[in-house]
């Protein structure tokens, strides 16, 4: 017997395939797979879970041998037949002057396998290759590859640990296959060997380990089938057990399951025939990205925003809390409870010992990146909001979850070690509404006396919004004539000093370091204190905000207005189309186009505008992107005004986002407004209770008229007294019950002028070492007078 030809191995950097898929999907039935098309070709395939690729892409190739090859990855000449909106299945046709070639994917309904179904068609004598790029376990180093036979199949099949894939193939009962051959890329690969032969010309049996490519050639038309497993034999098994059928077969059950899940749906039948296919495909992406082996578990994204120039291992196939609740609401929304109630039991189970979770991670709860987002820790308390107010929470044990995450923004906030964009420090009203929502919806689940600590803090955070996020008579308030303003985020020093609202702040992913101050910034992020009910829509602060938002972020395009994350964001392509690197320009998101749509309605006005715009920036498959390109076409980099940019698609958060403008005008008002905090609030700022202090919000000036409540995360002795140390008095603290100890000063007599000192003495007998003050003066600024006055009632 002939030894097997070998060739070794390079390790060049790995990239993924384009972001801007075409379609998302996967099986109803018991398969654990889950796959992406892009370019009209299969791109990554993620098994047995879905954060974990296993292939980048099988791309065809078409050549005559005699000088002319085209790889169909790089020929934008197709067209996409959508059988059912709704429904994952298309036919992708590649159109050449010398031949169409057709495409149809479908995972096997019980197997982890995937089938491709595929013909060429050409009045010449044309050959057809494919070449797989594996990514075996999400990566594509280590892997060995390996040709072998099993039974009357030639099988090509790669490893890596515990993973392994193979790939057969049938044309009417014989092998689809021949000329197989595994390749090193950068030194042996089949697209060296394309490019230099047009045609497969080495047969090298056993590669690796390394980067591969897997090749062969095909019968001009025939299914494949990648089957997914722990080995490449046994793959091999999964992938010719998918081949005994005929693909009519599995490709009807699958078409036939997912019009069954549709019927369920009554959303479905409530809109009209303008957005129902839009609605239909956010569905479908909702729960295409829906874990098996982790019930609850989504990803924020199939895709690697721009992955053809990226190596990054986590790309958005991460669980992302935020991304997560914002999709269980619309599960909620769309009558489906028990998809919410799966989300929050994994939300429970993920949850950290201290009450937050990590920024994203893996499905098992593994982390990826670890930021703190406080805004984070809020989102499930929401959740468990929701269901209660919908009263479909059950039997859920959510007690403790709850209460850890409660303590942790009481001892963590109101300021965030990141915004939501995960990028600065400080004060963002985004976040302050959610927190603040949070605890107002939380304290339904504490004992009076603790529910009454709880929303006082919530009390006076809210109405200390404007006291740290909102500026007036700035130059930029002056140049567009408004009084004023709600800024993208307040630096931490603004909780003590607002001068801090003067500091330059780093803008990140430029790479020009611009730091213009943080009063300059401007975002939507303020829209959420309207969208959860602390603020009115008419309030005259946020009608200015939204009128220097609209000036500054939003651009007109032929699919509609798009509004950008903030002024001078870098998170985007360069001016001439290159992938995001590290810096660019952050273009327009449709996820924005819904935050404003759900403002015109809370305004009184139709979103309608709105969802048309979001429905008419989809790619060619109807799917929602992250981001849009907002400046003339490029053509050579296949950009187009108001047409996805090759950042994420889909974006699921924005299919959310979708789901909820559509149903929020269905029903007439905001339908993901947390109750309990409309209820207390309404839109108005609550009175003041005291003026609240802790080591996160070291005050230093405070009106008259109030006491000042401690708030510290140990007991202690607190010695207090009138500047001088005048009349010192100590008062020992109280426990909350939740992890925090307060005591409330009496400072209500205090006059404009005057001062309070104090400083703290620990358990052990340890004196804090320093002092703090706190200043009253009789500051103008409406929110922070003991009476309100009039235009601070909603109406």
């Amino acid at each position: 017997m002939n030894e097997p030809t070998s060739i070794g191995a390079v390790l060049p950097e790995s990239v993924w395939s384009r972001a801007d898929k075409d379609l998302v999907g996967t099986s109803l039935g018991h398969s654990r797979l889950w796959f992406t098309l892009g370019q009209g070709l299969l791109n990554e395939v993620f098994c047995p879970r879905v954060d974990i690729p296993q292939i980048r892409d099988l791309n065809f190739v078409i050549s005559d041998g005699k000088g002319f090859w085209i790889d169909l990855r790089r020929n934008a000449s197709y067209d996409l037949e959508e059988i059912e909106a709704g429904v994952p299945a298309l036919i992708c046709r590649h159109h050449h002057p010398r031949f169409t070639f057709t495409l149809r994917v479908c995972p096997d309904p019980v197997r982890d396998a995937i089938l491709i179904d595929y013909a060429l068609v050409t009045n010449e004598t044309l050959d057809l290759f494919f070449v797989l790029a594996p990514r075996v376990g999400n990566t594509d180093q280590n892997q060995v590859g390996s040709v072998f036979a099993r039974g009357l199949h030639q099988i090509i099949g790669a490893q890596q640990g515990p993973f392994g894939l193979a790939l057969a193939g049938s044309y009417e009962g014989r092998d689809a296959l021949s000329r197989l051959q595994v390749g090193v890329i950068g030194q042996s690969d089949a697209w060296r060997d394309l490019d230099a032969h047009q045609t497969l010309t080495h047969d090298a049996t056993q590669a690796g380990p390394g980067v591969l490519t897997l090749a062969g050639a095909l019968t001009p038309q025939g299914t494949l089938a990648i089957g997914f497993s722990s080995s490449m034999s046994a793959a091999s098994t999964l992938a010719r057990s998918s081949l005994i059928e005929h693909f009519g077969k599995p490709w009807e059950q699958f078409l036939n399951s997912w019009k069954v899940w549709k019927a369920d749906l009554d959303i479905l039948n409530e809109v009209g025939h303008e957005f129902y296919p839009a609605l239909a495909r956010s569905l479908l992406v909702l729960k295409v990205h829906q874990d098996r082996s982790f019930p609850g578990a989504m990803v924020a994204s199939l895709s690697t925003p721009w992955g053809e120039s990226s190596a990054t291992s986590g790309g958005y196939h991460l669980v992302w809390p935020r991304d997560l609740v914002e999709s269980a609401m619309a599960f909620l929304i769309l009558g489906q409870p028990e998809e919410a109630h799966r989300v929050l039991s994994y939300l429970i189970a993920t949850q950290q010992p201290d009450g937050h979770w990590f920024q994203n991670q893996w499905l098992g709860g593994r982390p990826f990146w670890q930021g703190v987002q406080l805004d984070e820790a809020a989102f499930p308390i929401l959740l468990v909001g929701f269901l209660r107010s919908a009263g479909v929470l059950g039997s859920m044990d959510v007690t403790q979850m709850v209460r850890r995450a409660i303590t942790f923004i009481l001892k963590n906030g109101p300021s965030t070690d990141q915004d939501r964009w995960e990028e600065d420090a400080g004060i963002n009203p985004f976040t302050l509404a959610i927190v603040i929502a949070a605890l107002v919806e939380g304290a339904d689940h504490l004992d009076p006396k603790e529910a009454d600590f709880v929303l006082a803090v919530a009390d006076e955070w809210n109405t200390s919004i404007e006291d740290w996020c909102y500026v007036q008579g700035t130059e930029l308030a002056k140049q567009h004539g408004i009084d004023g303003y709600y800024p993208r985020i307040a630096p931490r020093e603004a909780l003590r000093n607002r001068s801090a609202l003067n500091q330059r702040l780093l803008i990140h992913n430029r790479a020009d370091n611009d730091s213009p101050p943080a009063a300059d910034q401007i975002a939507l992020d303020f829209l959420q204190l309207v969208r959860y009910g602390l603020r009115v829509a008419k309030d005259p602060r946020i009608r200015s905000s939204v009128q220097i938002a609209d000036a500054l972020l939003s651009t007109p395009t032929p699919s509609g207005t798009v509004w950008h994350r903030y002024n001078g964001d870098g998170y985007g392509e360069h001016p001439d189309g290159r992938s995001f690197d590290g810096n660019g320009i952050g273009r327009g998101w449709p996820l924005l186009v819904g935050e404003r749509g759900h403002y015109a309605l809370a305004a009184g006005e139709d979103p309608l505008p709105y969802l048309k715009s979001m429905a008419a920036m989809t790619g060619r498959g109807g799917l929602i992107p992250e981001q849009v390109w907002d400046q003339p076409a490029l053509p050579s980099a296949g950009l187009e005004p108001g047409r996805p940019s090759r950042s994420a698609m889909p974006l699921v958060w924005a299919h959310a986002e979708f789901v909820k403008l559509l149903a929020s005008r269905i029903k007439g008002g905001i339908i993901d407004q947390p109750e309990a905090t409309r209820k207390r609030y309404g839109g108005r700022i609550p009175p003041r209770r005291y003026v609240g202090w802790s080591f996160s919000i070291q005050r230093e000036t405070m009106p008259p008229g109030f006491p000042v409540r401690l708030l510290l995360t140990a007991p202690a002795t607190v010695h207090y007294g009138l500047a001088n140390w005048d009349r010192p008095v100590d008062i020992a603290t109280r426990d909350s019950g939740l992890g925090l100890h307060y005591v409330d000063l009496p400072t209500e007599s205090l006059v404009p002028g005057q001062q309070v000192l104090f400083t703290f003495r620990w358990l052990n007998g340890r004196w804090e070492g320093r002092n703090f003050s706190i200043g009253i003066v009789q500051e103008g600024r409406a929110t922070l007078q003991p009476d309100r006055g009039p235009g601070h009632e909603a109406s």
